[in-house]
């Protein structure tokens, strides 16, 4: 069996290593990929393991030998499943793995924006406390998260998680999904949500329903100075509609794990003066990866004895 990793750099940048899955067969583990030399990479491969390098219906067509995809991320738009399902290629994903990770990334944007450690770190180092004829000062409004109304779009694990968190802040937790209920609430239409919530974060995946659903017109329905947080898809908002947001005042705070593009050549999210923007960083704790490449590993093993773990085709 020949095993190609095709970008290992994300999930093993050097304190993790592919070499487990060499029990497997041959192993080639390349740390990135360009589109012109995946083909080539893969010609002899039978197990292909990926992050973000998709595989379309030509790119499987071109790989008659290709018998299995892992996926090691939760989402799995990159690959063309109909595609997979008619040539008999096998494709799994990695769910649930970082559950913990991105609630806390969620709860870091938020606490960053209610008191603004960062912010006033900075300006002691730069003299200002020394400087004040006060004994405290604060470079912006701070506040409370108890009382304030959390909505959560989108109710898998994470965010379970999310409202965990949430109500142990004491915060009152609003949220929307269509199958999944929390502990016996009922949950709220999105335009109610929007309406209602002090802060609005999402976590739900990226189809064809959800693709730019935050946009002009659900922005139009918050309160004005709302804080909005992406640590699932950037195409699940219409960014342009969220900077017209920004410039306006109806959102006070855009804070994002990704973006429409990455790396975000270009985007005007990633300076505009109020967003707080991480490079797509909220799976990456040591221990979130680990956990992630471990059940990768498991998950081919699975595959070669007849199993069906984390099987999405």
């Amino acid at each position: 069996m020949h095993i190609v990793v095709l970008d290992a750099q994300a999930l093993a940048p050097g304190d993790l290593t592919f070499d487990s899955f060499s029990t497997f067969g041959q192993l080639d583990v390349y740390q990135e990929s360009r589109p012109d030399e995946v083909l080539s990479r893969c010609a002899d491969a039978d197990v292909v393991i990926t992050n973000k390098v998709p595989f379309n219906r030509a790119r499987i067509e071109a790989l008659p030998r290709l018998k299995y995809i892992g996926v090691s991320a939760t989402g799995h738009d990159i690959i063309d499943k109909e595609a997979a399902a008619a040539h008999g290629v096998a494709v799994t994903n990695v769910p649930s793995y970082s559950t913990d990770a991105v609630a806390q990334h969620v709860f870091a944007f938020i606490l960053s924006l209610a008191n603004s450690v960062d912010l006033h770190d900075r300006s002691v180092k730069e003299g200002r406390w020394e400087e004040s004829t006060c004994f405290c000062y604060w470079e912006r409004p701070l506040f409370e998260l108890k009382g304030r109304t959390l909505g959560i779009v989108g109710l898998g694990s994470i965010g379970r998680r999310v409202a965990q968190i949430a109500t142990a802040f004491g915060m009152e937790v609003i949220y929307t999904s269509p199958h999944s209920r929390l502990d016996g609430r009922e949950p709220v239409s999105l335009d109610r949500l929007m309406e209602a919530s002090d802060i609005i974060t999402l976590h739900c995946p990226l189809t064809s329903d959800t693709r730019a659903m935050i946009s002009r017109d659900t922005l139009s329905l918050v309160k004005s100075g709302a804080i909005l947080v992406n640590a699932s898809r950037g195409p699940l908002v219409d960014e342009d509609a969220v900077i017209e947001a920004l410039d306006s005042g109806r959102l006070a705070w855009y804070c994002a794990d990704v973006l429409s593009s990455e790396p975000p050549r270009g985007n005007k999210l990633s300076k505009h003066p109020r967003t707080l923007i991480t490079p797509h960083i909220a799976w990456a704790p040591i221990e979130t990866r680990r956990r992630l490449m471990g059940i990768l590993a498991s998950n081919l093993e699975s595959y070669i004895q007849g199993g069906m773990q984390n099987r999405i085709v």
